[in-house]
């Protein structure tokens, strides 16, 4: 599980590309490999990842195929930026939300807002996502927790506002207009919804 506050974003430094893998290499810092072990889990744009080797600061993942499809690592080209986030430890504060690291899908930026000191993106969700995301409601962008500030139903958009701090710690201030970010939904709100459906389902069956 993941807070869903990144550490910060950081290079690909090899990629290696083979029929239904890619193998990949970030260079991190001494703070988030201290402690880190072969088999440890790592948030990489969201995407619960498994450390194969660690050399120094250079880490190296395999990304499977469902992954590569699922998600945008099948886009990672070498010297792409990375957010990344160490796992949760046990009593550590979140300060986000929960993240599983199990992306549901990709959401494309279709509008970047961004006057001064300000920054709303705007994206446009799967149709079968739409139910599980409300205003206000949390939602995780390439593993950063952010809260939705909009949404438009007709259009199966939604809007974030991000904060100066976000846009200078993350990759989303690098982010261009049809580019795609991995979504999760959030979790709890993803229970609540499927319970309710199934519940008037079973009445209305009845």
């Amino acid at each position: 599980m993941y807070t869903g506050i990144v550490a910060g974003a950081f290079q690909v430094v090899g990629l290696e590309k083979k029929p239904g893998l890619s193998q990949l290499i970030v260079e991190l810092n001494d703070t988030l490999v201290e402690g880190l072990a072969i088999g440890a889990s790592v948030g990489l744009n969201g995407v619960c990842m498994t450390v194969t080797v660690i050399d120094g600061v250079l880490v190296h993942f395999d990304a499977m195929q469902e992954t590569l499809s699922l998600t945008t690592l099948g886009d990672l080209r070498e010297g792409d930026w990375l957010n990344v986030e160490r796992s949760a430890t046990q009593g550590a504060e979140i300060g986000g939300h929960l993240i599983s690291g199990h992306v549901d899908g990709t959401a494309q930026l279709v509008a970047l807002d961004r006057p001064e000191n300000n920054c709303t993106m705007t994206f446009r969700l799967p149709p079968e996502l739409l139910k599980y995301v409300f205003k206000k409601g949390f939602i995780g962008l390439h593993g950063c927790s952010l809260t939705v500030a909009d949404i438009d139903k007709s259009a199966a958009t939604f809007s974030v506002c991000l904060i100066p701090e976000t846009l200078r710690v993350t990759n989303l201030s690098k982010l261009n207009v049809g580019e795609r970010v991995n979504i999760e939904v959030d979790r709890q709100t993803q229970v609540i919804v499927d319970t309710v459906e199934r519940v008037l389902a079973e009445r209305v069956s009845v």
